[in-house]
């Protein structure tokens, strides 16, 4: 497809926190857009405190999409939401809106904005345990000598610490002969791709502030409800988003009010790091500090970047 006659795809990207969904919001009433959302704790229904899942009354007459789609007691890959982002983005085009990516998770945004390709699924739990059990015995670094062998990029971007996709990557081989996913090539959309960002200690500031607001506000509570009335189990995929697994552990008497606290900012600052890493090898986003630029001249500024790159076309 030429590039003229490609989708347009305006992507806001940056760590948890900085204040994306806001600018988002206000970026889409100046450009007739709607917001799909890329938060791999958004997607599950009920996790609304801790994953800072903007509520109706603040979406100010905005569309958003794929926010509350996936049963919290399920597993959820990042083939399946590049599947959805994909139907959303062709929905949202079909009314003649423009589409909005939103998020901080860099590995989904990447599966859209690259059009990464996918082997199918397949019945995979009885593969997971077995890799289960080979774990259990060897260990996760002799897996990892095996991910080394059969997919170098992959062990090379995978660090030890990440067992599910370690897991993952060895499944999609074993399986299927073939590495995990990569880009095809050339993006199936134009984009226009920006990361928004603040000083380290700005973030920091916001995070322990949005941490309060969110065990203030009932977390505590929300975790309790999906464990309890929901039969969530501990250990499904929704629970080890940050804010939920330190709850869980704070639930089960693992840790104090004040630890909870603590560990929830500690490990949201290391989120946030790892996510700017990530994003610093988008070679084509464009970068804008809100601390320098506040969030009206920075909605302003994307706003007539994407006019003036739309009538390019």
């Amino acid at each position: 497809m030429e590039e003229k006659d490609k989708p347009t795809l305006v992507v806001i990207a940056g760590p948890t926190a900085v204040g994306k969904s806001r600018l988002a919001i206000e970026l889409a009433k100046r450009i007739d857009g709607e917001i799909i959302s890329c938060d791999s704790a958004q997607v599950y229904r009920g996790l609304n405190i801790g994953s800072a899942k903007v509520r109706p009354d603040e979406m100010d007459g905005v569309r958003h999409h794929l926010l509350d789609v996936v049963d919290p007691a399920s597993r959820f890959t990042v083939a399946e939401y590049q599947k959805l982002a994909r139907a959303a983005i062709l929905d949202v085009h079909s009314r003649g809106s423009v589409p909005i990516l939103v998020g901080g998770t860099g590995l989904w945004i990447r599966a859209v904005v690259r059009g990464y390709e996918f082997p199918e699924e397949i019945d995979q739990i009885q593969m997971r345990t077995h890799i289960a059990e080979i774990a259990q015995r060897y260990g996760w670094e002799a897996l990892r000598r095996v991910l080394r062998m059969v997919d170098p990029e992959s062990y090379r971007k995978i660090a030890l610490s990440d067992r599910r996709r370690i897991s993952r990557a060895l499944e999609v081989w074993w399986a299927s002969g073939r590495r995990l996913a990569r880009s095809p090539g050339d993006s199936p959309y134009r984009v226009s791709y920006w990361v928004v960002f603040r000083p380290v200690a700005q973030v920091h500031a916001r995070i322990a502030e949005r941490t309060r607001s969110m065990l203030d506000q009932g977390l505590r509570q929300e975790v309790a409800h999906l464990l309890l009335d929901h039969s969530v189990p501990k250990t499904a995929q929704s629970m080890t988003a940050i804010g939920y697994r330190e709850t869980v552990d704070w639930y089960y008497g693992r840790l104090s009010d004040d630890e909870l606290e603590r560990l929830i900012v500690r490990h949201s600052e290391q989120l946030a790091k790892r996510q700017m890493t990530w994003f610093r090898s988008e070679t084509d986003a464009h970068w804008l500090d809100l601390a320098t630029y506040g969030e009206s001249k920075a909605v302003v500024a994307i706003e007539r970047s994407v006019r003036q790159w739309s009538a390019s076309r």
